[in-house]
């Protein structure tokens, strides 16, 4: 059989990346996107390749419903099938809830869902024709109990995990999976230092005691991917020390 192949969105650092990584590793081929910066992408897929499998670098703004179409079509191009859709990439912007306009509120819910529809309703056919396929996408704790100032990036993260429980609904009896991972706090590189220290207090605050790390991500996504994952579809995974059960 050739190898199978991934395409995942965000994947030019962070949490992405470590599910690049892990999957070029289990033999997986991997397009890998990031919304502008190229020279990690090409970094990223580099180590992919090292790992003896291909790799294929895409850069645009999946909140560009024209941008998604482009990026896909590059994916099939050079792959012919795309077998899995991760869909990382997100944007998190945190707004009192009466300062939000139209078209931010557009703009979060374009690239944190919207993209996934887009995705997959490109991606789908190859997967329906072989019968398998595997869709992941990311909600995080915003999805379980809403953070204060993100209404519009809570409403996006609720609305990852009902579109993996409709697609359940329509493609299991296919042979396609698809579920919603929620990471709690999570050790990433961040621009934002008042972030990094909220997230950092989130940490101390649940049981674990600690901040879990990306590769602890990439593991339960390569759990998903692989044959003993293939009964799991409809969910939301929680990783995150117990902050939320």
């Amino acid at each position: 059989m050739k190898p199978r192949t991934a395409l995942i969105t965000g994947s030019g650092k962070n949490i992405g990346r470590a599910i690049a990584l892990r999957l070029a590793r289990n033999g997986f081929n991997v397009v890998v996107h990031g919304g502008s910066d190229r020279v990690a992408c090409e970094a990223v897929a580099e180590a992919v390749r090292a790992c003896g499998v291909d790799a294929l670098v895409t850069v645009g703004d999946v909140g560009n419903r024209k941008e998604v179409y482009r990026i896909a079509e590059a994916a099939l191009a050079e792959f012919g099938t795309i077998d899995v859709l991760i869909h990382n990439a997100a944007i998190r912007p945190h707004q009192d809830f009466f300062t939000i306009t139209d078209d931010e509120w557009d703009r979060v819910l374009e690239v944190n869902l919207g993209a996934a529809f887009q995705f997959s309703q490109l991606l789908l056919p190859g997967m329906l024709k072989q019968q398998w396929g595997r869709i992941v996408t990311f909600a995080g704790v915003n999805a379980i109990r809403g953070y204060p100032n993100s209404v519009h990036v809570s409403v996006s993260k609720h609305g990852a995990w009902g579109f993996v429980k409709a697609l359940s609904r329509d493609f299991a009896d296919q042979g396609i999976t698809a579920n919603t991972i929620s990471p709690g706090a999570i050790l990433t590189e961040r621009d934002d230092q008042d972030m990094d220290d909220f997230i950092r207090k989130q940490a101390a605050a649940v049981p674990a005691k600690r901040l879990g790390t990306p590769e602890e991500i990439a593991g339960m996504v390569a759990h998903l991917l692989s044959d003993e994952g293939g009964y799991i579809t409809g969910q939301l995974l929680q990783i995150n020390g117990g902050g939320a059960m």
